[in-house]
């Protein structure tokens, strides 16, 4: 390849990126909108997931609808009939053009602790002034930490951001929510989200019993009929994450448990904050430059 089509290539790749940016930032604010007291979480869900198709791109990941303690993965069943109450609700969403992902979350509270929210949004907009290419992934973690705790609350220690690249949601970086020992330099093109979570909580999660998520690891073979078509399903999603409710395979809690046992498929339990606080999140996805960043997500 030579010089002017590895140019040509790479303005191709930030076009599909900003586009995919663009469509998450209209679906983030419309759906954000639905969230309400008594309303239908399977209803909020798909009105979103429904949204980035017509506007031209595809869900990168199922929508996450994370109520008060739960922080991630949790997501409507395909029969699901809760609706909000007076829920701390996380929606954290995903756009792809080709398999070229932007990722955003917004908070709705709809439990009357503004701060909460305000910690994440505050750690999230402080992170985000700081990035530039040369800076150290573990800098944003101290900016990220002062700030949560300066408004009262922890940050969630065992969640971090990360670099997203073509199909893959989570790659290097980590972006770190506390201090740590040591992080990595950014450089410049790199696209990656920043996430802060806060919590009145201790200020970690762990995986609680609900999946609905799943994504595709491996291709062993496998015998059972069942299975096997839902190989076929899933094929489109490639290694990005789907929801159980997408699918309309026979037997599918059996077929789904056969192909995790074999090693086809992976699951995201729910993570919950351990001591059943409330968590609060923000997310926007970002293009590192030399001087600063540019937030697609916006």
């Amino acid at each position: 390849m030579d010089e002017n089509e590895l140019i040509k290539e790479i303005k191709e790749i930030v076009t599909k990126y900003t586009t995919a940016g663009k469509i998450l930032a209209r679906v983030r604010k419309e759906t954000a909108k639905q969230v309400q007291v008594g309303a239908s979480l399977l209803d909020v869900a798909n009105f979103g997931e429904n949204m980035i198709r017509k506007e031209g791109g595809e869900p990168a990941f199922p929508i996450n609808i994370s109520c008060n303690e739960e922080a991630a993965h949790a997501t409507p069943t395909k029969e699901d009939t809760d609706v909000f109450g007076e829920d701390m609700v996380k929606l954290d969403i995903g756009v792809h053009i080709d398999g070229y992902i932007a990722d955003t979350a917004i908070t709705v509270d709809l439990s009357g602790h503004p701060e909460l929210v305000d910690a994440a949004e505050a750690a999230l907009e402080a992170a985000i002034q700081a990035v530039h290419a040369g800076i150290n992934t573990a800098e944003l973690g101290v900016i990220i930490n002062d700030t949560i705790t300066g408004f009262g609350y922890k940050p969630v220690a065992n969640l971090t951001g990360h670099g997203l690249a073509q199909y893959m949601q989570h790659v290097p970086p980590t972006i770190p929510n506390i201090p740590v020992d040591s992080g990595v330099v950014l450089e410049v093109g790199q696209v990656v989200a920043i996430e802060p979570f806060a919590t009145d909580g201790r200020g970690y999660v762990s995986e609680g019993a609900g999946t609905e998520i799943y994504n595709k690891v491996g291709n062993k073979p496998i015998r059972a009929p069942a299975a096997r078509a839902i190989l076929k399903e899933i094929e489109p999603f490639k290694t990005l994450p789907f929801a159980k409710r997408w699918l309309n395979s026979k037997h599918l809690d059996f077929a789904m448990l056969q192909l995790e046992k074999n090693g086809n498929i992976s699951s995201y339990p729910v993570l919950k904050e351990e001591t059943g606080k409330l968590v609060s999140q923000a997310e926007h996805t970002l293009m590192v430059e030399e001087d600063g960043c540019t937030v697609i997500t916006r």
